[in-house]
């Protein structure tokens, strides 16, 4: 007996068959089993959802001589021949080759006989889409007024190309997409029943790669099972036939392109071509990570959409933490440029690296979003203390470097301190100040993270707290110097101090109060804080050990 493909054997017998599809399989029950049967149905929705299926599902139905709760039963004359193709109650048409004017009239002539077994004739046509205008218009007073006898089911990929004429006429149902857990939980049974041995894992890549159709998830799963015949099919086997790359390859390329590494990424696609791995089917798939990374970013509780384990999502939250969305957004829109370029390229390689070296090196492209990210890592240099042109790290104050590197913020220059002359910096020393060694703790602590918990709250405290730093204003309490009276108004607002607070609550498991204060003219900024304790044990001599800044 020839071998028959899984998609064919497997196809829903009845409505209690169908998976991921309830919406639309409740209606059609309720409709049959109330008597309540239209003459018209649309069916829309992408490949592989189940429209033919559901169609001849109904068509079965509304003939059956001892239905179940709606379904078909599958065993009556009528059943039996619809199944066969042998009955003439049921005509399916692919309008992609008769979508002419001429095959709409065979249709017309064909109606004005009654069934000759059962109540309805039923009309399938397939890719209803590709009828011509001529079709179309033929076939509207039939469809609109069709006898009683008669139903229509039409089934389309692209609802957009039907006349509105047709649409207003018919019932419309919209297929979903299926989603990988049922797409999964269907694979499971049927592998069972087939005695297949597969790894959960194998078909959990196959279902994601069948993008939301139950038949291609099928073909992929009896291509890989043909391939491996007679072994167990594992999550390798599946990358392999289908040219996948494993998703720990990702994180590895992502990393690469985050610290700007362009031979990194380079090499890493090297081996990607060795290992014969479908470039193509890279780029959507790397698309694809970088979305979960947004995601990640911008939702709180993404787990049902995100779809995957725990420790991948524990990953994926690592590598979201490297960059910011907006750098994000440019990768994705980069490679999605990419995506359409890719499709009908011969040298998909060389665009790939293109590709990459754009990522890498932002200052390549000229858009907004590129020269925002530049904008970025400088400013990123200048918060650790980087100075971003060599030439110029000289000519800082020994005060000022001091205060970036210990800070993590660019230092404050007091205004009204320079004169034509040396700067007061060079010519006065530091005071110095003690503190209790909590206090101490609490404010190196802060300061070593200023830039990174500044970049990390963006938005408008990113944009004032830039030329700011922290001095100790008590137990567990900082204040935050500003330079700038306008950024001072903005920082000052107690919904931006609750937000630091929350923060550092939050990422360091410490409670701290901040408030704020303005930078007084003249006033230095370069006070050396030192622990008394460090200083009793290290200096021999009387010390005055000054009260606390309030």
């Amino acid at each position: 007996m020839s071998y028959t493909a899984l998609y064919r054997k497997w196809r829903p017998a009845g409505f209690e068959d169908v998976k991921g599809q309830d919406h639309i399989v409740q209606t059609l029950k309720n409709q049959i089993t109330s008597g309540r049967i239209g003459h018209a149905y649309l069916f829309c929705g992408t490949r592989g959802t189940g429209k033919t299926s559901i169609a001849k599902i109904f068509a079965r139905a509304v003939n059956c001589e001892e239905p179940v709760d709606g379904s078909p039963c599958g065993s009556c004359r009528i059943c039996r021949n619809i199944n066969a193709g042998s009955s003439l109650n049921v005509v399916e048409i692919d309008a992609a080759s008769n979508n002419g004017v001429e095959n709409i009239r065979d249709i017309r002539d064909q109606v004005q006989y009654p069934p000759t077994e059962g109540r309805y004739r039923v009309y399938i046509i397939d890719e209803v889409h590709m009828l011509s205008t001529g079709a179309f218009n033929a076939l509207l007073k039939t469809l609109e007024e069709p006898p009683s006898y008669v139903i229509f089911i039409l089934a389309t990929t692209e609802v957009h190309r039907i006349p509105i004429t047709v649409l207003s006429r018919c019932q419309r149902y919209d297929f979903k997409r299926i989603t990988v857990a049922t797409i999964i939980d269907r694979l499971t049974e049927l592998s069972v029943a087939e005695d297949i041995q597969v790894e959960e894992k194998a078909l959990g890549y196959i279902a994601r790669a069948a993008d939301g159709a139950m038949r291609d998830a099928l073909s992929l799963l009896d291509q890989c099972v043909a391939f491996h015949f007679g072994e167990k099919l594992t999550y390798e086997h599946v990358l392999d036939i289908l040219g996948a790359v494993d998703t720990g390859i990702f994180s590895r390329m992502f990393r690469a392109v985050v610290q700007k590494d362009t031979t990194g990424c380079i090499c890493q696609l090297e081996e990607l071509v060795i290992q014969g791995r479908e470039l193509g089917q890279f780029v959507i798939d790397f698309i694809w990570y970088m979305r979960n990374l947004l995601l990640t970013q911008t939702m709180d509780n993404g787990e049902d959409i995100l779809d995957m384990s725990a420790e991948n999502r524990k990953a994926l939250e690592e590598d979201a933490k490297m960059t910011d969305q907006e750098t994000l957004m440019r990768y994705i829109r980069v490679f999605s440029e990419l995506s359409n370029q890719i499709r009908y390229a011969s040298q998909k390689r060389v665009l790939i690296e293109l590709a990459f070296i754009k990522l890498t090196k932002p200052q390549m492209e000229h858009t907004y979003d590129s020269i925002i990210e530049r904008l970025n890592t400088i400013e990123e240099q200048l918060e650790e203390g980087i100075c971003v042109n060599p030439s110029m790290q000289n000519r800082m104050m020994p005060a000022q470097t001091n205060q970036a590197l210990n800070g993590g913020g660019p230092a404050i220059e007091a205004a009204g301190q320079a004169s034509p002359g040396a700067s007061p910096y060079e010519t006065t020393p530091p005071s110095q100040v003690t503190l209790p060694k909590g206090q101490l703790e609490d404010l190196q602590m802060i300061r070593n993270e200023w830039g990174k918990i500044i970049r990390n709250l963006g938005g408008v405290i990113r944009s004032s707290f830039r030329d700011t730093i922290v001095e100790p204003s008590g137990d567990s309490c900082l204040t935050v110097v500003f330079a700038n009276t306008d950024n001072y108004e903005i920082g000052r607002r107690p919904t931006i101090m609750g937000e630091l607070e929350e923060y550092v609550k939050n990422t360091y498991n410490k409670e701290i109060y901040f408030k704020t204060r303005l930078l007084g003219t003249g006033e230095r900024v370069d006070t050396v804080y030192v622990s008394d304790e460090d200083l009793k044990n290290h200096i021999h001599m009387d010390i005055t050990i000054e009260d606390n800044i309030g």
